[in-house]
């Protein structure tokens, strides 16, 4: 699968297909397995394998597999407490290549995107999966990606993407709020967006591209600020460090650095186009071909400091690295690696 890690104290969870069957593997942190458990049907047709990235609160753990099964299990013993499915139980309309969602928990609701034209975007409650809200939105399938939440005033504002809309809902109540046309005839919107005050900043690859975006102080509104075409990244991610945003360009094949206030590039670097992620003022960018670089993003230009060719693992390699207490944890497909990236090491 292509899904990422996720560390909660002692354990990491990860999520895998075996036989169309999606399952979620708890592991200590020397690779032990602990447990697994069966979460439903996985995706098997383009680009077969898990897509979505545990969600851990507390003692409970939270997946969705790529073809619509969400559940809930005890993270200590795998045991299940409640599970759906957004297609049978929520009528939502399945994407091209599957559910790749990964699920966002908020108090006592746990959000997911079911897509199609009646429960768009639904929360439930987290701890028995029974539905709180649903909104209709645009009736749209839904863009791969994973929303999020910020604070505007006594609001919880709700963010996520649809086939051809950005929407903001009220996270407690599931008011539609505002939408944000995606000029694009494609619906790959996987980047969550960054955030920095009222400023809000997305990056997709099809239609809009790069957009600044300016939200009102209740969240009731937005206003667009400056769009830049040629930062067009559309499932690596991109970072932010200090004023500045990180990530490569899927078309023109650049790591490329964009000023956040007036969305000019401002530097870049040949590398293919891949995930970027950051940590201690260092990107590390884990690229498509299976080459994983630490990058130096000084002042005077971006400096590549090293690299190394992953050669463990199946298929693409699409899935985002994650860095916790010094190990760099990287999976490519079958394989799950956790390399000692420690200045004294």
């Amino acid at each position: 699968g292509y899904g990422s890690p996720v560390i909660a104290g002692d354990r990491l969870f990860i999520t895998g297909e075996t036989d169309s069957t999606s399952f979620l593997y708890a592991y200590n942190l020397k690779g032990k397995q602990l447990w697994k458990a069966a979460c439903g049907q996985e995706w098997v047709k383009n680009f077969p394998g898990s897509r979505s990235t545990p969600t851990v609160v507390g003692d409970l753990v939270y997946v969705c597999s790529g073809k619509g099964d969400i559940a809930c299990f005890n993270k200590n013993d795998g045991s299940k407490k409640w599970s759906l499915n957004m297609i049978s139980d929520l009528q939502g309309t399945i994407n091209m290549f599957g559910y790749s969602q990964s699920l966002l928990v908020n108090g006592d609701l746990v959000y997911c995107q079911p897509g199609g034209p009646e429960n768009n975007v639904v929360a439930l409650n987290r701890f028995s999966g029974q539905k709180v809200w649903s909104q209709k939105a645009k009736g749209e399938i839904e863009a791969y990606g994973t929303p999020i939440v910020v604070k505007r005033g006594n609001r919880d504002l709700l963010l996520t993407f649809s086939e051809m809309a950005f929407l903001g809902l009220d996270g407690k109540s599931g008011e539609l709020l505002f939408t944000h046309k995606m000029d694009t005839a494609g619906n790959l919107h996987g980047n969550i967006p960054i955030i920095d005050g009222n400023d809000l900043i997305y990056t997709e690859g099809d239609g809009n591209r790069t957009v600044k975006l300016k939200l009102a102080e209740d969240g009731s509104a937005i206003s667009e600020v400056w769009r830049n075409k040629s930062f067009d990244n559309i499932m690596g991610g991109v970072v932010r460090l200090g004023d500045k945003i990180y990530g490569t360009a899927h078309r023109q094949m650049y790591l490329k650095c964009l000023d956040m206030k007036n969305g000019q590039v401002t530097d870049s670097v040949k590398m293919f186009r891949g995930s970027t992620i950051a940590a201690d003022g260092m990107l590390y960018v884990f690229t498509e071909k299976g080459e994983v670089n630490l990058v130096n993003p000084k002042p005077e230009g971006m400096q590549i400091v090293s690299s190394f060719k992953v050669t463990k693992g199946t298929k693409e390699f699409f899935t985002h690295p994650v860095i916790h207490n010094g190990v760099l944890y990287i999976r490519h497909g079958e394989a799950l690696m956790a390399y000692s990236i420690r200045k004294d090491s």
